[in-house]
């Protein structure tokens, strides 16, 4: 299951039938938005955000934008877009650091929202961005919290730093705090105990935390998959704490999505990053607007781009991203970058980056997965090169060589040669016509 993939198909639903139909009355704006609001409840969206968003759709889709249009369907997926950025908070909000001292990082949360492990993701990313970090355990609670945090370290390759025994939590985090700054590193990251459920004695102690170390950023760590119940999480700690932001973990499980449309809206606060794995590098910063275009079936072409630079070069990535765009990507390419692609995260995940992606069979979907990977690549090398870059000369006899040349059968050939015609098609058909442009200016 993808991130938003049930949200994403029943919106794709609704906007289906809209572009069915050369011009929109009133009548059927209506009935689009009667659609949406049930689509957004059943994703465990908060109500009055609902109510919120489909007056200010519904004040711009009824009027001449759209009724007059030669392309209502069109106008209003664009509508809805623009205002789903307003909902996840207009713009990307970056981090915060002191200029001028130690950057102190304060993460809470409750327990199992995977706020240790963030807290090793966002040390390691800092890490690339060169800052110099380091990871503080404060959780004495739980068993096994510290050397949890030790191994993540050692595996981000960050220093942690865990105190003397007997300390408490915020002796700890204030020991840290002047441990940075006697080995000249420039950002602490605090990983907080949690409980199983909000309650005072955790407040208070991150509140004492909080005022002995004066943090830059206090990040609420938060699980999407909870939905509703996340936003509620992060209203008590905003206003018993005080936070500036928030991290939504296991994004990559939230086939609904209510935590992330909720979230920024509901507490006036930030989604800086989202987790879209267990790996350390799956934490990703927080963008409303690709995140908009992901839940409307659109793709990220720019974390797609950004990812493939990681993986390939920026000059390979930026060919791969033309190739796209003029219709000309080829199984040769996807050979030649099959390795780059496992770099880039789980598979599925990142062809969902792809416009039209979702669009495609979920029976084809799911057969798009790593264990298919060496298969596909054992396809690929017993073509030809003709064969790579044009597949449609590849007829019958061509097919049983193929399949026993590459140890497979003659249907998983046909099925690779389907899928990747399936993929093209949508791609040529995203980027034909100025369609993506539309949709995105």
């Amino acid at each position: 299951m993808m991130a938003f993939e049930l949200l994403s198909k029943r919106l794709g639903d609704v906007f289906k039938r809209l572009r069915g139909k050369g011009k929109l009355s009133e009548s059927d704006v209506q009935d689009a938005l009667r659609q949406l609001r049930i689509v957004l409840l059943e994703a465990d969206v908060n109500y009055k955000i609902v109510k919120d968003f489909l007056e200010r759709v519904k004040d711009r889709a009824v009027g001449a934008e759209v009724l007059e249009s030669l392309t209502p369907g069109l106008t209003v997926t664009k509508i809805v877009r623009e205002e789903l950025i307003k909902v996840l908070g207009e713009a990307q909000k970056p981090l915060q650091f002191n200029a001028n001292d130690v950057t102190v990082f304060m993460l809470v949360g409750l327990q199992g929202s995977g706020k240790t492990t963030t807290a090793a993701k966002l040390a390691r990313l800092l890490k690339k961005r060169g800052k110099n970090p380091l990871l503080v355990a404060c959780d004495v609670y739980r068993p096994a919290a510290v050397e949890q945090l030790k191994a993540m370290g050692a595996k981000c390759e960050v220093d942690v730093y865990c105190g003397d025994q007997g300390l408490t939590p915020e002796e700890i985090a204030l020991s840290a705090v002047r441990h940075a700054v006697s080995k000249a590193m420039d950002v602490v990251i605090l990983d907080t105990a949690g409980r199983l459920h909000v309650d005072e004695e955790m407040m208070e102690e991150a509140a004492r935390i909080k005022a002995l170390t004066k943090p830059t950023e206090v990040l609420l760590v938060a699980d999407a998959m909870t939905g509703q119940e996340a936003v509620n999480v992060a209203s008590s700690f905003d206003s018993k704490v005080g936070i500036t932001g928030v991290i939504l973990t296991k994004m990559d499980s939230d086939a609904r999505g209510g935590a992330a449309l909720s979230m920024a809206a509901a507490t006036g606060k930030p989604i800086k990053f989202v987790g879209m794995g267990e790996k350390v590098e799956a934490l990703e910063p927080f963008y409303p607007d690709r995140m908009a275009s992901r839940i409307l079936g659109m793709g990220d072409a720019l974390t797609f781009i950004e990812k493939a630079e990681a993986a390939f070069g920026k000059n390979e990535a930026i060919e791969l991203e033309r190739k796209m765009a003029r219709q000309q990507f080829t199984l040769e390419d996807f050979l030649e970058q099959m390795k780059g692609i496992k770099k880039m995260g789980p598979l599925n995940e990142v062809l969902s980056m792809i416009p039209g992606f979702n669009k495609l069979p979920a029976s084809v979907r799911g057969q798009i997965d790593e264990s298919e990977l060496k298969r596909v690549e054992a396809i690929i090398l017993s073509m030809t090169r003709e064969e790579r870059a044009n597949p449609s000369i590849i007829n019958a006899s061509r097919r049983r060589r193929i399949a026993a040349g590459s140890g497979t059968s003659i249907q998983d050939v046909n099925r690779l040669l389907k899928q990747f015609e399936q993929a093209r098609a949508m791609i040529k058909q995203v980027y034909s016509k100025g369609k993506l442009t539309k949709l995105l200016s």
